[in-house]
């Protein structure tokens, strides 16, 4: 029998064991584990079950299970928990940029031929000189409207020329409208979204790059999370690389190795 599901949108499709698996691959859980976390989703299932509940059951499984796995599969609810503002999303950004060879500037006031603007990344490698819209949802199943990049443009276009700017980029944690995306290839704005473009989505820079936000770690709590953000401590590897981080909140030295060895479990074989 073929059981619809809800996804966050309100969208109904057909629920996909094949869509689950892949997802529980990409997050690494080992073999192990994957035939037992489908095995307990296909027993909760349900006419018209929201992903969100599925998640959630997942989730309530994965707890059984070494912290690493847990926090590998919630990725893309880390990526939102970098809120309630966008900065530390800007932050993040620019660090993935880094990793593709630019240097970095976030939170620039720029003006314009006919106003001020605060551009939240302006990125450089050679001649390359790019403006980047970062746009931070924290909900899920937002996405990010034309209106959007029709802003980008125009904000663009009055400041080009005054700053040698070449190209305006827009990267977003959730998808993009139809509409946006339509807009954005034809007047030249770049779209980087969560699984956009194909194998060079957002999540799969963060695989690539091996750059798994500080708030994916179970060992934390959410307070902790957002004493380390306001710092602007975004990465797991910022604290490996840079263990007194740690000290920024309040947390006893035991609790600090247990920190340390689930960054180590969740990105260690990978870091570079």
């Amino acid at each position: 029998m073929v059981v619809n599901v809800i996804k966050a949108t309100g969208e109904k499709e057909p629920f996909s064991e094949d869509k689950l698996k892949i997802s529980i691959q990409r997050a690494g859980i080992s073999k192990d584990l994957e035939s037992q976390v489908i095995e307990h989703v296909r027993s909760k299932l349900y006419e018209n079950i929201q992903t969100s509940e599925i998640y959630r059951h997942i989730m309530e499984f994965l707890e059984k299970a070494p912290l690493y796995e847990k926090a590998k599969y919630s990725l893309k609810q880390a990526i939102m928990d970098l809120g309630p503002t966008g900065y530390p999303f800007e932050d993040f950004v620019a660090e993935i940029l880094k990793k593709e060879g630019f240097t970095t500037k976030t939170r620039s006031l720029l003006s314009g031929a006919c106003v001020n603007h605060e551009i939240d990344v302006i990125a450089q490698k050679q001649n390359e000189r790019v403006m980047v819209e970062a746009k931070f949802h924290n909900e899920a199943g937002t996405r990010t409207e034309v209106h959007v990049a029709l802003y980008t443009k125009a904000r663009f276009d009055d400041v080009k020329n005054k700053y040698n700017l070449s190209q305006a980029w827009i990267v977003t944690n959730t998808k993009v409208t139809s509409d946006a995306l339509a807009y954005a290839l034809c007047a030249n704005v770049k779209i980087i979204s969560w699984s956009y473009p194909e194998k060079e989505g957002l999540r799969d820079l963060i695989e690539k790059f091996n750059l798994h936000p500080m708030t994916v770690l179970t060992t934390l709590s959410n307070n902790q999370k957002q004493q380390l953000l306001e710092n602007h401590v975004v990465l797991c590897r910022e604290i490996l690389e840079q263990p007194s981080a740690l000290n920024l909140i309040d947390i006893p030295e035991d609790r600090k190795k247990e920190v340390l060895e689930e960054i180590k479990a969740v990105c260690g074989s990978k870091f570079q």
